[in-house]
């Protein structure tokens, strides 16, 4: 075991309320330059030290796990700590798995902690998705929200922490989920009306539905089998909350009833916020509680596959 405790966390979400055929959604309206980003992780990481009762100068980690960063340079863990902690000198650094950018995250921060590195740590995860969704796309818009959560962590002896992780990136997936402009790639000075999309999210949803229900119920069992739990051990899964098809996939897991928690109909498709964001909503909502050992799963673009059993 890794040993951390969630000492506060928090969550934010888009301003605008939208109803989809299946669920809620939250967006900012777009605007081509704006703070959006920036003021989500603001809100949820000053929110997190006021419930903790801590002010920004007992951190000293500040890491970001997000799909889209705000800017190509300099890293979006910088410009966060501008915002918060501008002249503390705060080592930061990002994270990206996309959506599954939390939990690698928490898995990175949680070997810097117990090598006694660093003692307190902020994570922020959130994306600003629906500014690079493709309304043309019919099967991937609908799916989206923006969001941010915060979670501190801190060092601890007590027997809470990363009971288990892993990750795997299975390539052949790599091109399914992918915004193919903006960078090295595709320049932003090659932009054009013509090729306009290739800078906006593209998705072969059922591509990915594919190689996920054939690589995550086998990496699940063998996280079980190293770690030398059932999934009776677990009191609660969260997954990526990515789609209704969530349910295919989490079948296959054979789940008692009550173990799966499931608010996609509610706040959609996050992105990197989407487990933190699922995460400090259970734990306020009670159904998840001190004491619990919790999974956080799922897949994400590369085609990258994420487990973690986290002992609360």
């Amino acid at each position: 075991m890794r040993h951390l405790k969630i000492v506060s966390h928090s969550r934010t979400q888009g301003s605008e309320k939208l109803e989809f055929q299946d669920g809620t959604r939250y967006r900012f309206p777009y605007q081509a330059l704006n703070d959006y980003q920036l003021q989500m992780y603001e809100e949820v990481a000053q929110e997190a030290l006021s419930r903790a009762e801590i002010t920004i100068q007992d951190i000293d980690l500040i890491v970001v796990g997000c799909a889209g960063m705000v800017q190509m340079i300099p890293s979006t863990s910088a410009l966060l700590q501008e915002r918060i902690g501008k002249g503390t000198g705060i080592p930061c650094f990002d994270v990206n798995s996309t959506c599954t950018s939390f939990v690698t995250a928490l898995d990175v921060v949680g070997s810097l902690l117990e090598t006694g590195r660093y003692h307190r740590a902020l994570v922020v995860s959130g994306d600003l998705v629906s500014h690079y969704i493709n309304p043309a796309q019919e099967e991937s818009y609908r799916l989206f929200s923006d969001g941010a959560a915060a979670f501190i962590v801190e060092a601890t002896e007590e027997e809470v922490g990363i009971v288990y992780a892993s990750q795997e990136t299975w390539s052949e997936g790599a091109h399914e989920t992918e915004i193919r402009g903006g960078l090295t790639h595709l320049s932003p000075t090659l932009w054009s009306e013509d090729n306009a999309q290739e800078y906006l999210f593209d998705m072969d949803g059922f591509a990915v539905l594919k190689i996920a229900m054939r690589k995550l119920p086998k990496m699940f069992k063998r996280g079980l089998q190293e770690s030398g739990l059932t999934v009776d051990h677990l009191d609660k899964l969260i997954p990526h909350q990515a789609s209704p098809a969530l349910s295919l996939v989490t079948k296959k897991l054979k789940l008692k009833e009550g173990q799966l928690i499931d608010y996609y109909a509610e706040f959609g498709n996050m992105v990197s916020a989407s487990i933190p964001y699922t995460l400090s909503e259970a734990l306020d909502r009670g159904e998840i509680q001190e004491g619990d050992l919790v999974a956080l799963y799922g897949t994400a673009a590369g085609l990258t596959l994420n487990l973690m059993f986290l002992q609360l």
